[in-house]
């Protein structure tokens, strides 16, 4: 009977009256399914053990390219920072160093120049990367939270979460590393 914070403060209880005692059951299907997911199909888990035998191989090729894309844009004049161990310095360094010594991984995020609307033309202009909120595909993927997963969010709810206005995330896939780089470099020419 108390507000729920994960849904704008809703009270399950009230907002579903006409249905009565299956409140309980709303809420927890809704945030279990959304939190958890639904059970894995027996042909899902067997594309699951597809998937884990040539992890190890992916996994080299993510942490190369993010390892790459994170360097230029660390260089690039349109980023503000990067958040990516493997271009991060002081104990995020030492500890990158120390637990992660095979690779950082694909996934890293910058801060871009020009906040909400720069990070909506940004993603908007690119043209390989696919603009999804998900991650650890074998396709480079982008997305930018306040314009989209966080939009809901006021400014001091986006603040709360850890989410500027100008904060793009990237999962690097295995695509040719130059294609990648290309891709990035039109999408901040058409967002300057």
């Amino acid at each position: 009977n108390n507000p729920d914070p994960n849904y704008d403060g809703v009270v399950w209880t009230e907002a579903v009256k006409p249905l009565g005692p299956i409140a309980y059951i709303l809420k927890a299907r809704t945030t279990l399914l959304r939190d958890m997911g639904a059970a894995m199909s027996p042909f899902n888990a067997f594309m699951f053990i597809q998937g884990l035998e040539t992890l190890n191989i992916r996994m080299r090729e993510h942490s190369a390219n993010g390892q790459k894309v994170a360097e230029y844009l660390d260089n690039h004049p349109m980023v503000e920072r990067v958040a990516y161990p493997g271009t991060s310095s002081g104990l995020a360094k030492e500890r990158s160093d120390k637990y992660l010594s095979n690779g950082c991984g694909g996934l890293l995020g910058f801060e871009i120049k020009g906040g909400l609307e720069a990070g909506k033309k940004f993603i908007n202009s690119l043209e390989m990367l696919y603009h999804v909120a998900n991650i650890g595909d074998a396709r480079s993927l982008a997305i930018h939270p306040a314009s989209t997963t966080h939009s809901q969010l006021n400014e001091e709810e986006l603040t709360s979460a850890g989410v500027s206005p100008g904060y793009v995330r990237l999962s690097i896939g295995l695509e040719h590393i130059d294609d990648i780089i290309a891709d990035i470099e039109q999408a901040f020419s058409k967002a300057e």
